[in-house]
């Protein structure tokens, strides 16, 4: 039986590599992209697993990759749009091109790499989406503002294209991590600041202490193992919680209501 193909977007570090790793361990063919595939040293050493240079907030780079990668291939079976950033802090105090940025990268670098490859699957009338979301997309938590609206958009996104795309014989579905232990608040993490503004430099600290420092995270590979059960488990499934943070803070606010919930969330949060 041929090996099945994976395109996956943000795979030199974090879940996007550790992803690239145990879908080839599992015997299918990677498609790893990244915008400086030169730097990626482990890998290149799995011969399962091809690497490619793609910016999704490059047009061109996007379009070049998905030619080489179906020049290479003559079936890619799915598609990871795992490439994300977050931006942390007061929403005022935002700048004009942090919040661009945001967008950019989580919302319309995702919706170009899917229109990329939809002729594809469209043509072979198979194919699956996955798109990485999160806790943040399902629920929300202070001073991340910007970062939740886009996973709040990608879960909107995929869920309404998963109508459409069901009649194409294509899926698309949500991976919702939870904390993850990756060095995604060194490279992947913009805070957004201000040299006069004050204002919320209490309730910043308050939340850093409590909450953030609180987080309980997952390695990537639990992630990736998620991932791999979206691809492969044959289910019309739509969205797969992914580490036990995860699953606990979407069961309790199911089941403790709106309410409930943020008060919860406030207080864990300032104390308060």
């Amino acid at each position: 039986m041929t090996a099945k193909t994976i395109v996956i977007t943000g795979a030199s570090s974090g879940i996007g590599k550790a992803t690239a790793l145990y879908f080839a361990e599992n015997g299918w063919n990677v498609a790893a992209t990244m915008r400086s595939p030169e730097k990626e040293i482990e890998l290149k050493k799995n011969g399962n697993i091809q690497l490619y240079r793609l910016d999704v907030t490059d047009h061109g780079s996007i379009e070049a990759a998905r030619d080489q990668i179906l020049s290479d291939f003559p079936k890619v079976d799915a598609v990871l749009n795992n490439a994300g950033f977050g931006l942390m802090g007061p929403f005022e105090l935002a700048e004009d091109d942090q919040i661009r940025k945001q967008f950019e990268v989580n919302v319309f670098g995702l919706f170009e790499v899917t229109k990329a490859f939809l002729p594809h699957f469209r043509k072979n009338k198979d194919g699956m989406f996955i798109n990485v979301s999160s806790l943040g997309g399902r629920v929300a938590f202070p001073y991340l503002s910007l970062y939740h609206s886009t996973k709040w958009a990608v879960e909107g996104f995929t869920e309404s294209l998963g109508f459409e795309l069901s009649q194409l014989g294509i899926k698309a579905k949500l991976i919702e991590p939870g904390g993850v232990a990756t060095d995604f608040d060194g490279r992947s993490l913009e805070k957004t600041s201000s040299e006069t503004i004050k204002d919320y430099d209490a309730g910043m600290a308050a939340f850093q202490e409590r909450f953030v420092s609180n987080i309980e995270s997952s390695e990537p590979i639990t992630i990736a193992k998620v991932v791999f059960e979206a691809a492969t488990d044959g289910t019309d499934r739509i969205r797969y919680a992914a580490g036990q943070d995860a699953i606990q803070a979407l069961k309790a606010r199911e089941q403790s209501g709106d309410e409930a919930f943020i008060k919860v969330t406030k207080e864990r949060s300032f104390g308060k």
